[in-house]
């Protein structure tokens, strides 16, 4: 029996207008009604994931929670309370920031109320155009000395040059931080160790729920660490293959055809 799901949202539970089908609301419902705790599991924020907690009635709950920043926090909905966090120091982060200031890319940094974006461009503009964030026409980021960071990413359609970019990556930078890359147009840094498997079982020690009870399902590289923790890790069919090969199951449905609802339906209902 399967009594707690991590999903992740973009690309996995939402479609491509980042709204949940009505079919995965409901199955959703019917799930959590026989007990049931359904984790979004995401590298954006919480207050970022407005719409998609109030699709899911979730908004303010007890006993709903989710994993945000790519397991940079786990978070009870109720308040919200953070149960348990995961910083990025800012001197990695000051070093983030000056190393991805050299190439073609925006840069964004998060604290726990808000995401900054830095050296932004019209196809990111664009992409956010549903997610709140404060865009930044400076280089100044020493005012994020007096906050709590969790996560960096840089942002570029090329693949490929995000992957030299990784290459080109200073050793002893590279070596104290978790990189993961999601949506084909990230890659996302957090402290070394931090990641959504990591967060998985802290929710799950949290729950006393045994990791044999586990689900997680997602889509993309910053999904694998939870794929890989899970007692069962799905891919969604339009994963890309380093998920699906992980995954004990792969869904016939894609994110934009209720895949999650095909997995509750299978595994759970």
């Amino acid at each position: 029996m399967y009594r707690l799901i991590a999903c992740d949202l973009d690309e996995t539970l939402l479609d491509k207008s980042r709204h949940v089908s009505k079919r995965t609301q409901e199955t959703i419902k019917m799930a959590e009604a026989q007990g049931l705790i359904f984790a979004p599991a995401t590298g954006r924020g919480f207050y970022s994931i407005k719409q998609t907690l109030e699709e899911l009635e979730a908004v303010n709950k007890s006993n709903h929670y989710m994993i945000g920043f790519n397991g940079g926090v786990v978070v009870e909905n109720h308040g919200p309370t953070i149960i348990k966090d995961f910083p990025m120091p800012f001197e990695i982060l000051s070093r983030l920031f000056e190393f991805g200031s050299n190439y073609q890319v925006a840069i964004h940094l998060y604290t726990f109320e808000q995401t900054y974006v830095y050296h932004s461009n019209p196809e990111e503009d664009a992409y956010l155009t549903t997610i709140p964030h404060e865009k930044r026409f400076d280089d100044d980021i020493h005012f994020l000395k007096d906050h709590v960071c969790y996560k960096a990413l840089f942002q570029n359609l090329d693949r490929s040059y995000l992957e030299q970019l990784e290459q080109e990556m200073p050793k002893e930078l590279h070596d104290v931080l978790e990189i993961s890359y999601s949506s084909n147009r990230y890659i996302e840094f957090n402290p070394k160790g931090v990641n959504k498997g990591a967060a998985l079982r802290t929710l799950a020690d949290h729950l006393s729920t045994p990791m044999n009870e586990t689900i997680a399902i997602g889509d993309n590289i910053n999904d694998l660490a939870m794929i890989r923790e899970a007692e069962l890790g799905i891919a969604v069919a339009n994963a890309v293959p380093a998920i699906k090969e992980a995954a004990q199951h792969t869904t016939i449905a894609d994110h934009e055809q209720s895949a999650v609802a095909e997995v509750i339906e299978t595994f759970i209902l």
